[in-house]
């Protein structure tokens, strides 16, 4: 059954804007007011109106109470804000969008009750990534069911779909968890293709991670996870054989026994290629349940990319823009407006410094530079874009920049928002600086003013650094020419 109980954010420079648009759309869509909404949040109406025009996002637990508030005004509003919220997921592999469902499609052939009880009790990312996985497999196979799927394919997409979020992103799964171990100590190459989002399908990443030794990483994710997971659809078999499933391994020994017993008639997800645990090198999915996914794709992978999330929400609960960074980002949004923006500053500007290099910024020739990653923060909003020299971006990647910078950072940022604040009309610039005044938390004259400005830069971006360096991502960065 699907639930509001996890968010997908924690703060206001998470993913700027995109909670509140998707509130906006849905209240619009759904004919439902402003007040209406307020009434049921019990909040302000100021503070709903605030969200509907963008000026601040709802914070992680608003989200939550917000689907739920729109659950008893119009369930399909509720959903359509969760669909909307969610974003990319709805449509992974360019897949149109569907209305998030309040339980996952019924059927008269398979358990669709045991499907939802799939991640009951989790405690580590494995069940996640292995039925995620599964469903990534059998798409590209088409559904096509008459051949099984080794467990090496198995772990290999696992850990190609842990790569980014652990690698990329720096995410936590776990104290327990050995999956970033896992990959870790595999000494990857990776190209270019694969840093920039154009890996379709993760096929270099895959290729890439099958080329290493990886016997001890299938024999360790083999050993429990491929036999546990199909637990709930046969629970009633499991009972009436009397199989322990605390005591020893008797759950993984019984599960290959009762799969194949049950294969034809209780419809496991399921069964495996030998009735002995120690043979089990593949499984093999029910055709039944191959259509069922294939009928539902859009769906179940819906419904699963959220239980993911809450279970990653709960192990990196202030991380920025969790929820575009469990899965490889579809695409880089143009920075052509960024652009736009710092060009009118070099223009007007012409001895304008790079803050990391000190050489004068060429006006046809220069990179906008994210303060903090953009792996980090997962957005391209003003207030973290700087111009520098091509080589110093390229050479700076995602690493955290020396404190020596700040300064000069904020300076520049002044500098920017004074002369676009005095070259553009009144309409426009106030709608350029809406991420300011959200993030930072100024008004529109804090802006202008440096000290104000230094003041809140150093609220805001002082615990982001700290969080990122406990990431994992290289800090105190100094650009050598």
């Amino acid at each position: 059954m699907f639930t509001f109980t996890v968010p997908g954010f924690s703060g206001n420079i998470e993913n700027m804007g995109k909670a509140g648009d998707a509130l906006r759309q849905t209240l619009e869509d759904c004919g439902i007011s402003q007040n209406q909404l307020a009434i049921a949040l019990d909040a302000k109406r100021t503070v709903v109106n605030r969200w509907f025009h963008g000026q601040v996002d709802p914070t992680a637990e608003t989200v939550v109470d917000i689907a739920q508030a729109l659950e008893g005004i119009n369930p399909d509003a509720s959903r359509q804000f969760v669909r909307l919220y969610l974003g990319d997921w709805m449509a992974l592999e360019k897949i149109a969008p569907v209305e998030q469902p309040a339980e996952l499609p019924p059927s008269e052939d398979v358990d669709v009750a045991a499907l939802s009880g799939l991640f009951a009790d989790t405690t580590n990312s494995y069940k996640y990534l292995f039925f995620l996985s599964l469903l990534d497999i059998l798409r590209r196979r088409e559904f096509e069911v008459l051949s099984s799927i080794s467990f090496e394919e198995i772990i290999v997409e696992m850990l190609a779909n842990a790569w980014y979020p652990h690698t990329y992103f720096k995410l936590s799964f776990g104290t327990q968890d050995q999956i970033a171990k896992k990959l870790d100590s595999l000494k990857l190459e990776i190209s270019e293709p694969i840093l920039k989002f154009t890996d379709t399908d993760k096929r270099l990443l895959r290729k890439a991670i099958s080329a290493q030794n990886l016997k001890d990483i299938i024999s360790h994710f083999s050993r429990y996870v491929p036999f546990r997971l199909i637990a709930p659809f046969l629970e009633q078999e499991i009972k009436a054989a009397g199989v322990s499933r605390g005591r020893g391994n008797e759950l993984e020994l019984a599960m290959p026994g009762l799969a194949g017993q049950y294969f034809n008639s209780k419809k496991p997800l399921y069964c495996f290629d030998s009735r002995e645990k120690q043979h089990c090198q593949a499984i093999i999915i029910h055709p039944s349940w191959a259509e069922y996914l294939e009928k539902n794709y859009v769906i179940v992978r819906a419904w699963a990319a959220w239980e993911w999330l809450g279970y990653m929400q709960k192990r990196n609960p202030n991380t920025p823009a969790l929820v575009n960074k469990l899965f490889m980002p579809s695409k880089r949004q143009p920075l052509s407006k960024q652009t736009q923006y710092w060009k009118l500053t070099l223009n007007q500007h012409p001895e304008t410094r790079c803050i990391y290099s000190g050489e004068i910024l060429d006006y046809s020739r220069f990179s906008l530079d994210h303060y903090l990653p953009w792996s980090f923060v997962a957005h391209d909003q003003l207030w973290n874009l700087v111009p520098v020299v091509p080589e110093v971006n390229s050479a700076k990647s995602n690493n955290l920049p020396s404190s020596r910078y700040f300064y000069q950072f904020v300076y520049l940022q002044h500098l920017g928002l004074v002369t676009s604040h005095d070259l553009l009309a009144q309409k426009k610039w106030e709608k350029q600086i809406e991420p300011f005044i959200s993030d930072l938390n100024l008004s529109t004259e804090d802006l202008l003013d440096r000290d104000r400005l230094m003041n809140a830069y150093e609220s805001a971006i002082g615990p982001l650094l700290g969080l990122a360096k406990n990431q994992g991502f290289s800090q105190d960065w100094v650009y050598l020419s």
